[in-house]
């Protein structure tokens, strides 16, 4: 499903609310005729006949008609509302799984700058600035009516209408390119905010507020320079818009004084002329004056779309039973976009349920690439990963999770309790919460917090140290006793009693019949590993039983020691 259709569909389903606002503005407009009509009865009729009576009754009809046009205006208004609510209840979810997917695997960092999109396109779509749009479309019917009043007073209506949007169109044009420059440093700007409150500790131990300052500074100054070019020009356009509107009302009565002087109309007709010509050209004046919130409703409406076209939502699958744990990776490559050499090239292995396998190597060798591509959070350029026979890529995401167990090497906790974030925010049972703490190992350090497992830990995790945020995010990849765990450094953070806590963890998965792939620079956690993968610069150097690859290694680092030796003795020689 491309994002226009999804688009389309979100406002097929508030279509309802559209047709009501369109009824709304239709009964509206042929109320605001009841102002003219009632100034030409007056003054054709009731200065006239001089009769009270009839003074009375136009006047009582007229409150009504115009009491009745400011109800209908508050029930439009209010139907507009319920329409964005409805929007944003078919959208919303759909927009924040795409965020979340691209970020997994693109790496996108536009945090929920997309969300904020689709609140504005929300807020605006529904506002008082959207009720000209629905309003303009009746504007040729009051010139129509116009011109039944007389010929040239209609020509002269379309005339002004005709030069009032010609003003609109030389707004849009001159204000489009300033605000997508000035949308660009604006999102730059919010990115810089929040990873400058995300690492406000670096900050200021560092010292780098000045400089980022200055460089926030910077951005800031082009979207306030290009955002007050644009609101001169918005503002000198909107000037000489309601200008034009004024004189062309003043013009109207002129002429139509004029007709009234060659007795082509009467003095009722000529004010009725004049008050339909203002209520004409208001929704062009009111659109030129709401342009600059209507470009960035289009703009945020146009980024959601994009979006939705990048991250289609994921197609139906049939549920599969719980995988065994057997997993096979075949001539595996991933290349970032835009980089040419590739983070993992010809990655090749398998494991049978219940095996354990350690990965090692130098710093970016690409080993935590790997770990995201055996959870399927990154898809693989070439080659394929498989559990039990099926792509991962091609499991249910919640269902595949239900199934497997992930330790990312960056620790990301949620606002919440300890328990919440260990049973991964879904309904539990306090015995699986239970087990899975106690399988890692980590039950008598949460019984140890303030309120254990009932224990707030704030924003990422903010109120645990980093050894207990790793052991509560290992509790959460073995909740519901998972077939397939990936473990990416699990022992970074960890003290020696975290440590061998997490041996005893490694020991008990395999007895369990889990199968364990671990990355770690630390050798004495993989003792208990059936294998080793050794990568280096996204290669594989070496795969096989622990004890030959352990061996090897040493073997090579015996040899290039002696290499070294020999290398500084023929230096000391020479």
């Amino acid at each position: 499903m491309t994002s226009g259709h999804e688009l389309g569909r979100a406002f097929h389903a508030c279509r309802a609310h559209f047709i009501a606002a369109l009824a709304f503005s239709l009964g509206i407009n042929l109320l605001y005729l009841a102002l003219p009509i009632y100034m030409l009865q007056v003054y054709d009729r009731v200065l006239n006949s001089g009769s009270i009576p009839t003074l009375a009754m136009l006047t009582l009809a007229c409150l009504i008609a115009l009491a009745t046009l400011a109800a209908l205006d508050i029930v439009r208004a209010r139907v507009l509302v319920r329409s964005g609510l409805r929007l944003d209840s078919l959208l919303s979810a759909r927009v924040l799984a795409a965020m979340i997917e691209r970020a997994a695997h693109v790496g996108a960092t536009e945090r929920g700058q997309v969300l904020r999109d689709l609140d504005a396109f929300r807020q605006i779509a529904t506002g008082p600035s959207v009720h000209a749009v629905f309003d303009a479309p009746w504007a040729p019917i009051y010139v129509a009516i116009i011109f039944l009043i007389h010929p040239l007073l209609g020509m002269l209506s379309l005339v002004c209408a005709a030069v009032l949007l010609l003003l609109a169109f030389y707004n849009e044009y001159a204000l489009k390119r300033s605000f997508a420059a000035g949308n660009e440093f604006a999102a730059r700007s919010h990115a810089t905010i929040e990873a400058s409150l995300r690492n406000a500790e670096v900050i200021q131990a560092l010292g780098m507020l000045g400089s980022l300052t200055r460089r926030w500074l910077a951005d800031r100054v082009s979207i306030l320079a290009l955002q007050a070019g644009a609101g001169d020009r918005n503002a000198s356009i909107t000037g000489a818009i309601k200008f034009s509107r004024l004189f062309m009302q003043a013009l109207m009565l002129g002429f139509g004084a004029y007709l009234v002087i060659d007795r082509s109309i009467t003095a009722g007709a000529m004010f009725a002329g004049t008050i339909i010509l203002g209520r004409a050209l208001q929704p062009v004046e009111q659109l030129v004056g709401a342009w600059r919130q209507l470009l960035t409703a289009r703009d945020s409406l146009a980024r959601v779309a994009r979006l939705l076209h990048e991250s289609p939502p994921p197609a139906a699958r049939m549920s599969l039973p719980r995988p065994r744990g057997k997993v096979a990776v075949e001539n595996l490559v991933y290349v970032v976009p835009g980089i040419k050499r590739p983070v993992l090239h010809g990655i090749n292995f398998g494991l049978e349920p219940g095996e354990a396998l350690g990965v090692i190597g130098p710093t970016a060798a690409g080993k935590s690439t790997l770990a995201r591509m055996l959870m399927g959070v990154r898809r693989p350029s070439a080659g394929s990963v498989r559990v039990d026979g099926a792509e991962v890529a091609s499991w249910n995401r919640d269902e595949f999770g239900a199934h497997a167990g992930y330790l990312p090497q960056d620790i990301e906790l949620f606002s919440g309790t300890v328990a919440q974030n260990i049973c991964r925010f879904g309904e539990a049972s306090s015995e699986a919460i239970l087990a899975a703490a106690e399988k890692a190992g980590a039950h008598d350090m949460i019984l140890g917090l303030p309120q254990g497992y009932e224990t707030q830990i704030g924003e990422f995790g903010a109120h645990l140290s980093g050894g207990q945020r790793q052991r509560v995010a290992l509790a959460r990849a073995l909740f519901g006793s998972p077939a397939f765990v990936v473990l990416d450094e699990p022992n970074s953070n960890l003290d020696g009693e975290g440590e061998a806590a997490l041996v005893t963890c490694l020991r008990r998965l395999r007895e369990d019949g889990t199968t364990v792939i671990i990355i770690s620079h630390r050798i004495a956690v993989l003792n208990d590993v059936d294998r080793i993968l050794q990568l280096r610069a996204g290669t594989m150097e070496a795969f096989g039983p622990r004890r030959d690859v352990l061996n090897r290694m040493r073997q090579v680092h015996v040899m290039d020691g002696a290499r070294a030796t020999m290398a500084r003795a023929q230096e000391g020689d020479s």
